[in-house]
């Protein structure tokens, strides 16, 4: 069959989701028990388990630009992105079984493990998630096509979101027990395992030339992406954004067990399977609207949405609250969540294009290396910030390990914490999301620019086109397509 059929086979779009079970999965997973699996089951000071992730973002520094840079260097008869998908199978599903094995030695040497764990699983990350975010451009030209395939994209995800929400709760039945949380990773270890391998099988990828520089300069120069406008508006929705989630997700255990006094029965598992299932229901919703509308505006709408659902959780924090309230209110946030990872993941495809324009060299698999990088920060940040503020309101981690409520005061910071951190970060991905520069119409002019430089379109370019390119990418029109905007910098 040829790609142009393929573009429109269900099948093809499935097979290009199937990974972000592992994309979407894989940080559910972490971000909601990996800090309570070292606090609770592992007795760590909550301000050390904090610092685990960012350590491992700190090392994401590094590998995800090399990575970036040898997909875009590397020629093979699979494609450069979908060889290193391959590679990557097998890798990313042993790193994250390793993640949780228990580890009884003395506090520093346990601290020592958990960091080189998470930094092996930070690398088996990079290498599958790199190229697979890159590979979109180097599949599909259309837009709206783009948007398609990141739409079934968005579902997998979620759907992978659902499955590492609620299994864990169901197996996880006694969160002080190391040995329950091995078993979760086990099961995802080979989940993900599959699912990576059905994406390597169900996509394809065009051959192009490789990138043609040392990887000593292409590493240099990959930071080069944030010199772009329309890029370095992305991250700030990109950070602050799904940060929000982090947030949310990453206190979820805290807030449900110890201001609810709510995590037994059942309850907590419910309220997971309300958010991911709202989640589900809100990827679909939007990649919907995605299709009508420009892909900015679900971010216009759920962000808004974010920030009242959560501060109505204000007037819910505490124990005996009627749960229902607590449902209600997550089923809310869950479609806005869902609406804001569908719509950012539709823009990075086509930010690969406004770097090609700058620098007149296609580097998706750099482009998508960058956000990669970003989007682990935020992880990496947010739990981070967690640990310090919980050790900021008092969080014990013995009163944890031995299965007691934390104290009212304790009680009272995590309920402000689980609401005000989230809602800062929402106003702030609102803000950058008014002044991102590129709808479908500006995307349209990017592309016939790109032809004209190429010498496939004879046309010239108008006044306002010039005016369109020059605010996309941040450089005036006289100045795009030089290879030497890899190390310029912007005016």
């Amino acid at each position: 069959m040829k790609n142009k059929n393929k573009e429109d086979s269900l099948l093809a779009k499935a097979g290009y989701g199937f990974a972000d079970v592992y994309g979407g999965g894989a940080f559910v997973v972490i971000s909601t028990f990996y800090t309570v699996f070292l606090t609770k089951a592992q007795s760590m000071p909550v301000a050390l388990a904090g610092t685990i992730p960012l350590i491992g973002k700190i090392w994401d520094a590094v590998t995800d630009p090399i990575m970036g840079n040898i997909a875009d260097r590397t020629k093979s008869k699979f494609g450069a992105k979908r060889f290193y998908i391959l590679i990557g199978s097998f890798v990313s599903a042993l790193t994250f079984a390793l993640m949780w094995v228990p580890f009884n030695g003395n506090m520093t040497a346990r601290y020592i493990f958990y960091v080189m764990m998470y930094m092996l699983f930070s690398t088996g990350f990079t290498i599958v998630m790199v190229p697979y975010n890159g590979l979109l451009p180097d599949m599909v030209d259309d837009y709206k096509k783009r948007s398609s395939f990141t739409s079934v994209r968005m579902i997998f995800s979620t759907f992978g979101a659902i499955l590492a929400g609620l299994i864990p709760t169901l197996l996880i039945r006694d969160n002080t027990n190391a040995a329950q949380y091995m078993r979760v990773g086990l099961i995802f270890a080979v989940l993900f395992l599959i699912v990576i391998l059905l994406t390597f099988a169900l996509t394809w990828e065009k051959q192009k030339e490789p990138v043609r520089m040392s990887m000593a300069e292409s590493f240099r120069q990959s930071f080069s992406v944030y010199k772009s406008r329309s890029f370095r508006l992305f991250i700030g929705i990109f950070l602050t954004g799904q940060a929000a989630a982090d947030f949310f997700t990453g206190l979820a255990v805290y807030y449900v067990d110890d201001v609810l006094n709510a995590y037994g029965g059942g309850r907590f598992t419910i309220l997971m399977g309300v958010l991911l299932i709202a989640q589900f229901v809100g990827t679909i919703l939007f990649s919907l609207i995605i299709t009508k509308k420009s892909k900015q505006f679900p971010l216009l709408i759920t962000f808004p949405f974010r920030i009242i659902a959560t501060a109505a959780l204000l007037f819910f924090s505490h124990e005996g609250t009627p749960f229902i309230a607590i449902l209600i209110l997550s089923f809310m946030i869950g479609v806005s969540m869902a609406g804001t990872t569908t719509t950012i993941y539709a823009i990075l495809s086509d930010l690969a294009d406004v770097d090609e324009l700058i620098t007149g060299v296609s580097r998706p698999a750099t482009v998508s290396a960058m956000a990669t990088f970003i989007r682990k920060v935020a992880t990496g940040a947010a739990s981070a910030v967690i640990g310090v503020l919980l050790s900021m309101v008092g969080y014990d981690e013995v009163l944890a390990s031995s299965g007691q409520r934390q104290t009212a005061f304790t009680q009272h910071g995590i309920a402000l914490i689980f609401v005000i951190a989230p809602i800062i970060l929402n106003v702030a991905a609102y803000l950058f999301t008014k002044t991102f520069p590129m709808k479908e119409k500006e995307f349209a002019v990017i592309k016939k620019e790109i032809a004209r430089r190429k010498g496939e379109d004879t046309s010239i370019a108008t006044e306002e086109e010039k005016k369109i390119c020059a605010a996309v990418t941040g450089y005036a029109y006289e100045d795009l397509w030089q290879k030497e905007n890899i190390e310029k910098r912007t005016n």
